[in-house]
């Protein structure tokens, strides 16, 4: 392997219960602990609490193992549900080193692969868009 930049574009935030809105692509995605406020119908997000990669984003966050869900669910505090983003890429080994270095640098608490051991060459990612909680530009390896 090379030296490898990602650049990745996060659209979301989608509520738990309209993760059937997620993209089909293949994709990185994010699971955020968050508020709603309904009357202004704005989004506040507490933190990340996974990453990861999928094929397709739309089948794999809501079909997630239920206990990874689970999971997530107990790091929620009271009033706040699960919210999801993602960002569109490909192959399966760019979508897999892309998640690799992004847990690797961000250590989200419901991820344990990859958080204290990055398996790459030397890998900058860069992120735009829905990407609240997540660094703009860093480098692992």
């Amino acid at each position: 392997m090379t030296y490898q930049t990602y650049d990745l574009e996060f659209e979301g935030y989608w509520r738990e219960s309209n993760w059937s809105g997620l993209p089909t692509e293949s994709g990185i995605y994010c699971i955020y602990a968050g508020t709603h406020n309904r009357e202004t119908g704005t989004v506040s997000l507490r933190c990340v609490l996974y990453i990861g990669e999928s094929n397709n984003v739309r089948l794999r966050v809501p079909e997630d193992p239920a206990n990874r869900r689970d999971e997530w669910a107990k790091k929620l505090k009271e009033g706040e549900q699960l919210y999801a983003s993602c960002a569109k890429i490909s192959p399966s080994g760019a979508r897999k080193r892309a998640e690799a270095a992004m847990i690797f640098h961000h250590k989200p608490p419901c991820n344990t692969e990859y958080k204290n051991n990055f398996p790459f060459d030397r890998t900058t990612v860069k992120t735009s868009g829905q990407n609240l909680h997540l660094s703009d530009l860093f480098t692992v390896g």
